[in-house]
């Protein structure tokens, strides 16, 4: 885990934003969102973020220049972007394509890439001045879809900062999006994976019908340690490389050893977080897995869709049977939760948007785990390389697993977690046993408190 970073404070300078609009003449028309897009869990702004380290053979351009090019190019193809978002009967969303924009922020920081020494990770310094949020562009509706800053770095670098809409595409979504952009870059005039609209593909059944189990939309009581305010919680980032996974992979009976990274790792954690919450053993703790559900389709869903077609899968315990259990008992829930999503299961989750008005998941003694390590926001090129970070620039909600490369140049996972302090405490020390025991049992692992 990295120390809480000494306060980076430093100058930006920002231009009046402008609306960035597609290069050429798009359709106007109102293109409905699918019943996975618009339920209420999805109707949130989410923060992604890069750093870019100078690059000399880019000296004569601009970053500003190249990237606002590139961004009116790709709006092209992705035209419904520069649209708006309007909400019919029913709550039922729809994007008018009016061509309108979106907004682009110009900025420059007095501050170089260096100062921000190890801190290039959530909760990333200085965010509000790296992603200024404009009054008034924030709302759902008749908004800007996509906010967009450019930071000159006085070193030459720049920072990448994006907002997006989270109704008009998930992770994988906006991926495809940024690597467009980044062709664009390098000179391409068309995407090579073009985008696919058809969100019809996941909209309710006639009459829907919920057939599948759906316990990340039961609607439950808030408790006391669920409404603790965010003040008075620690946000921090814990690394693990090769080695941790290993010693992780290791507490696992031996028919679970050659399960993913990802389930390991969660399972692990959902453990140790339990253990750190001091819940009543009588408590239901919740696990809830976003799942990426294109392939579950048969055939799968077209290869340039874009919009949302995530499942919020839950997996279900005691706080007694998760701390007196072993690794293999929450990792067995884990892949069971995974396991549950189905092409059946995204249809009935869309009639059951239709059903009950479009619910929120809940998140009352939950553990929300997003796993952005295959969106590839580490591949993003726009001529500066590849970044120094790329990912979520906060995870006060959900926890993220996120592709990094430590100070020592080593690869593996970052994940972002949000405790209240005294259980943060409770959870470093939880961590630090672990791996203590496992050292002394003669393993080479070293805590990823130490690792950042």
């Amino acid at each position: 885990m990295a120390a809480p970073p000494t306060p980076l404070v430093f100058k930006v300078t920002r231009r009046e934003p402008v609306l960035i609009t597609p290069s050429e003449p798009t359709p106007h028309e109102l293109k409905p969102l699918s019943d996975i897009d618009d339920q209420d869990g999805l109707r949130v702004q989410i923060p992604i973020i890069c750093f870019y380290s100078y690059d000399p053979a880019m000296k004569r351009r601009d970053p500003v220049q190249v990237i606002k090019e590139a961004l009116a190019k790709t709006l092209v193809f992705f035209y419904p972007l520069a649209g708006r978002l309007r909400e019919g009967p029913g709550r039922k969303l729809s994007v008018e394509c009016t061509g309108e924009g979106v907004l682009f922020i110009e900025a420059d920081a007095d501050a170089t890439l260096e100062q921000f020494g190890d801190a290039l990770y959530p909760p990333i310094p200085c965010l509000e001045d790296l992603l200024f949020d404009v009054p008034g562009s924030g709302e759902m509706i008749n908004c800007p879809l996509l906010l967009i800053q450019v930071t000159r770095l006085r070193c030459g670098g720049i920072v990448f900062a994006l907002r997006l809409n989270h109704t008009m595409s998930d992770a994988t979504g906006l991926n495809q999006f940024l690597s467009a952009m980044c062709e664009m870059v390098h000179g391409a005039q068309t995407p090579s994976i073009q985008p696919v609209w058809e969100r019809h593909i996941l909209m309710a059944r006639n009459p829907p019908q919920v057939t599948c189990s759906h316990h990340e939309y039961d609607q439950l009581a808030d408790t006391a340690a669920d409404n603790v305010p965010l003040s008075m919680k620690t946000h921090r980032s814990f690394f693990f490389g090769p080695a941790d996974i290993s010693a992780i992979r290791g507490l696992a009976p031996p028919h679970l050893r050659h399960c993913s990274t990802f389930d390991v790792l969660t399972a692990f954690l959902w453990r140790c977080r339990t253990i750190a919450l001091q819940p009543n053993p009588n408590d239901e703790m919740r696990i809830i897995v976003i799942v990426n559900a294109r392939n579950r389709f048969n055939p799968p869903l077209p290869r340039g869709y874009y919009g949302n077609c995530t499942a919020y899968s839950v997996a279900m315990a005691t706080a007694g049977e998760i701390s007196r259990n072993s690794l293999g008992f929450t990792l067995g829930l884990v892949r069971k939760a995974k396991a549950n999503v189905t092409e059946e299961y995204m249809r009935s989750v869309a009639d059951l948007m239709v059903i009950k008005g479009r619910p929120w998941y809940t998140m009352v003694r939950s553990y929300l785990v997003s796993n952005v390590t295959r969106a590839m926001l580490a591949e993003m090129n726009f001529g500066w390389g590849k970044p120094k970070f790329a990912g979520p620039a906060k995870g006060n909600v959900a926890s993220f697993q996120i592709l990094y490369r430590n100070k020592n140049g080593e690869d593996g996972i970052l994940v972002t977690l949000c405790l209240p302090t005294p259980a943060m405490e409770r959870f470093e020390k939880q961590l630090d046993s672990t791996f203590k025991e496992k050292s002394n049992g003669g393993g080479d692992a070293k805590s990823p408190l130490s690792s950042l």
